[in-house]
C-alpha cells in the first residue's frame, strides 16, 4: 500500500468490510467473517496478504473468547478484521511479515473496532425492531411483500453499517500505523512476541473454559496440537 495512494483503498476496503460484516449475522454465515479469513482478505486487497494473515491469526485468538449466539451481545469481528488486516499491511510487501509498529496498531485497532462494531449491531437490531413493529399484523399473517421487504431492509442496513465502520476506522488506523512505523524502536521480534503472548493468553483462557463445559474438547485439543506441531516440524 503506497504512502501516496492509500486513500484509493478506502472505498474498496469499506465495500469489503460491508460484505464481510454481512456474513457475521445477516448472510450467508459462511465463516468468511472469522478474523483469520477477513484480515487476510483485507491485507490481500492492499497487496500484503501475509501481513493480513498474521494479524488475523492474532485476532482469532482473541475472538475465541466470545461465542456469537443469536441476539446476544458480542464483538463484530468481520469488518473489524478487514480493517486490521489492511492496517497491518502498512509498510509491508506482498510476501513479508508485518512491521512491528503496524502489527501492534492493527491488533489493538481490530479489538477496538470489533467492540464498536458490537455496539453498532445493537443499534442495527433496534432500528429493525422499530421498522417491524408497525407491521406486526402483516408479518403474523405471512405477507410475502412485508417479510421480504423487512429482510432486504435489514441486510442493506447491515451492509451500510459495516462499510461505514470499516471506512471510519481504517483511515485513522492507517495514519497512526504509518506514524508509529517511523518511530518504532522496540526490536521487531520482541514486539511480535509480546503481542502474540498477550493474545495467546486470551486464547488459552477461552480453551480452558471449553475444557470444563464441552465433552471431548481436551482430546481434540491435544490431537490438533500434535498435528500442528508435526506440520511445523516437517515444514521447517
Amino acid at each position: 500500500m503506497g504512502a501516496s495512494s492509500w486513500w484509493l483503498d478506502v472505498l474498496p476496503l469499506s465495500l469489503l468490510a460491508g460484505v464481510i460484516g454481512l456474513d457475521v449475522v445477516s448472510f450467508p454465515q459462511a465463516m468468511i467473517s472469522r478474523p483469520i479469513v477477513a484480515a487476510t482478505l483485507g491485507g490481500a486487497l492492499v497487496g500484503a496478504p501475509l501481513a493480513g494473515l498474521v494479524c488475523g491469526a492474532a485476532l482469532e485468538c482473541v475472538a475465541l473468547e466470545a461465542l456469537p449466539v443469536g441476539a446476544s451481545r458480542y464483538p463484530e469481528w468481520g469488518s473489524a478484521s478487514v480493517v486490521a488486516g489492511a492496517v497491518a499491511a502498512t509498510g509491508a510487501t506482498a510476501g513479508a511479515m508485518p512491521l512491528a509498529g503496524a502489527f501492534t496498531v492493527a491488533v489493538a485497532l481490530g479489538i477496538a473496532t470489533a467492540w464498536i462494531g458490537g455496539l453498532t449491531m445493537i443499534t442495527h437490531r433496534q432500528i429493525i425492531a422499530s421498522f417491524a413493529r408497525p407491521r406486526l399484523d402483516q408479518l403474523a399473517a405471512g405477507n410475502r411483500q412485508t417479510v421480504v421487504g423487512l429482510q432486504v431492509f435489514g441486510m442493506t442496513l447491515d451492509l451500510v453499517r459495516a462499510a461505514l465502520l470499516g471506512a471510519l476506522c481504517f483511515v485513522p488506523g492507517y495514519l497512526l500505523a504509518e506514524r508509529v512505523n517511523g518511530r518504532w524502536s522496540v526490536p521487531e521480534d520482541l514486539s511480535r512476541a509480546i503481542v502474540v503472548t498477550c493474545v495467546a493468553a486470551v486464547a488459552a483462557a477461552s480453551v480452558w473454559k471449553d475444557f470444563h463445559t464441552i465433552r471431548g474438547t481436551r482430546r481434540l485439543f491435544l490431537i490438533s496440537l500434535a498435528v500442528g506441531t508435526l506440520m511445523v516440524v516437517l515444514g521447517a
